[in-house]
């Protein structure tokens, strides 16, 4: 059930900030992620390693301006986040954001999302970004929800595994 909007604006806020100084507290989250992602791969027959991520070339990344690092927050703590590459479009120089992860805890799916995604977003135009890439990987219900975000169905994501 969606919160009204009002009442998601007074108890969640979102913000852009360093992925390395808040790390230990959105961590739990990136693993929370990735298990949910790992077990719905493992449903579709793909296997994926346990979670060991590049911290470091993340932060790399960051540092540089080429990932942006947002966190969704329940009364302060932490509850989402979404992590966007930017770059310049080698076919055209246009900027463009491809997402690199986007989560809400289960117990925060109740339209706080959209404050996270509507930030991003807004956050993204002021850059000049053009257009934004986003894959579905966790929950595939979420494509109808990006498609009433004004999202366009463009291409279908295949996985191998060898």
């Amino acid at each position: 059930m969606s919160l009204p909007a009002e009442q998601l604006q007074t108890e969640y806020s979102v913000s852009a900030e360093d992925m390395e100084l808040n790390l230990s507290e959105v961590d739990p989250l990136y693993r929370q992620h990735y298990d949910e992602m790992r077990e719905r791969m493992s449903e579709a027959g793909v296997e994926l390693s346990p979670y060991n991520p590049r911290y470091e070339v993340y932060f790399d990344y960051h540092r540089n301006g080429g990932l942006l690092h947002f966190v969704l927050r329940y009364n302060s703590e932490a509850v989402g986040y979404c992590n966007i590459y930017i770059t310049n479009d080698m076919h055209n120089q246009d900027l463009i954001a491809q997402e690199d992860t986007i989560f809400v805890v289960k117990e925060h799916r109740n339209g706080a999302g959209r404050l996270l995604s509507q930030f991003v977003h807004d956050d993204l135009k002021q850059r000049g970004v053009k257009r934004m890439s986003v894959t579905t990987a966790t929950d595939l219900r979420v494509f109808k929800w990006l498609k009433r975000q004004g999202y366009k169905h463009t291409a279908h994501h295949m996985t191998i595994t060898f």
